[in-house]
C-alpha cells in the first residue's frame, strides 16, 4: 500500500498542476493524488501534492503564505496578464526607479485584488477561463490578498524582477498586470518560480525525472508537524480523537494544530474555537 505523505514538486514550465498530478498517480501507483494550489503551465518551482490520507490536508496547506520570484515585463500588456496571452496594448517606458517603488508600496500589505479574466475562478457556475476565451467580457469581484513583501531585486531595462511573499488567493499575474497601470505603461508577468509553500521550499522539491527514480515521500506525521502546532495527547485523550469526540483547548492558536497519540503516531488536525478542539479531519 502506497504511504501517505507529500511529495514536493519541482514542477517544470509548460505542465499544468493537472498533468503533474496524473504523472504521480502512475509513479505512485494511487489514484488519490490531489495539489495544495495551483500553479499556471508557465510557472515553475513547489507544487506540493498530497498522497493517500495526506489529500485530506490539502485544503489546509492552500491556505499557508507563498513565496514567489517574478519577473514583470512593462510597456506590454495581455489578455492573460501573462506572457501566455495576445498582445493587447504597447507603450514606451520610461519610468524613475523611484516611481517603480512607489507602485509597489501601493501593492504591499492588506489590498484589494481583481483576478485575471483568464483565470479559474467561477462565475456563475462556469470558469472565468471559458468566458473570457469565448469572447464574453468578464467582470471578476476584487477580493482582499495580503501581500506581505514585495522586494525589487533587479531592474533590468523594461524588465523588474522581484521577490514576492503573499497570502493563499493572490495572484502574482494581477500584481504584473496592477503596477504597470500604477506607472501608466502597462505590464505582464513573463517569469515566475514559486519556491515556497508553508514550510516546504525548494530545497525539499524534487523534479519529475527524479520522482519517476525514487519516489520520495514526506510521511503525513512529519509533514503535519513541519506545517502546523503540535499536540501530544494521552491515551485517552487519543481515544476520544480517533472517535471524532473534541478535547479541551490547548491554548494553541488559531489554524489547523496537529494531534499526536502517545506513540507519536498522527491522530487529526483539529482547530480551537472556544473552549474546545473541534476535528477538522481524523486519520487514526
Amino acid at each position: 500500500m502506497t504511504e501517505s505523505g507529500l511529495i514536493v514538486v519541482d514542477k517544470p514550465a509548460g505542465w499544468t498542476s493537472h498533468d503533474v498530478v496524473g504523472k504521480l498517480r502512475r509513479i505512485a501507483g494511487t489514484r488519490r493524488v490531489g495539489h495544495a494550489g495551483t500553479l499556471d503551465p508557465m510557472a515553475t518551482g513547489v507544487l506540493v501534492v498530497g498522497v493517500e490520507k495526506a489529500t485530506r490536508l490539502l485544503g489546509h496547506l492552500a491556505l499557508t503564505e507563498k513565496v514567489y520570484e517574478a519577473v514583470i515585463r512593462l510597456g506590454v500588456t495581455t489578455n492573460t496578464d501573462d506572457a501566455e496571452g495576445e498582445v493587447l496594448s504597447r507603450r514606451p517606458v520610461e519610468v524613475a526607479e523611484e516611481r517603480v517603488h512607489a507602485g509597489i508600496a501601493t501593492l504591499t500589505g492588506e489590498i484589494m485584488q481583481v483576478p485575471p479574466q483568464v483565470s479559474a475562478i467561477k462565475v456563475d457556475g462556469e470558469r472565468a477561463y471559458k468566458r473570457a476565451r469565448a469572447g464574453e467580457e468578464v467582470e471578476l469581484k476584487a477580493r482582499p490578498v495580503t501581500i506581505h513583501e514585495f522586494e525589487v531585486t533587479k531592474l533590468d531595462g523594461e524588465d523588474v524582477h522581484a521577490t514576492i511573499r503573499c497570502s493563499s488567493g493572490t495572484y502574482i499575474r494581477s500584481l504584473a498586470r496592477d503596477l504597470g497601470e500604477f506607472l501608466g505603461t502597462g505590464g505582464h508577468l513573463t517569469a515566475l518560480r514559486r519556491t515556497r509553500v508553508g514550510p516546504y521550499d525548494l530545497s525539499l522539491a524534487r523534479g519529475i525525472e527524479q520522482l519517476a527514480e525514487d519516489c520520495v515521500i514526506l510521511p503525513i506525521g512529519e509533514a503535519v508537524t513541519a506545517a502546523f502546532p503540535r499536540r501530544d495527547v494521552t491515551e485517552d485523550e487519543a481515544r476520544v480523537v480517533r472517535h471524532g469526540g473534541r478535547l479541551p483547548s490547548a491554548g494553541l492558536g488559531k489554524g489547523p494544530i496537529g494531534v499526536f497519540g502517545p506513540e507519536g503516531e498522527l491522530l487529526a488536525l483539529v482547530e480551537e474555537q472556544g473552549r474546545l478542539a473541534k476535528p477538522l479531519a481524523v486519520f487514526a
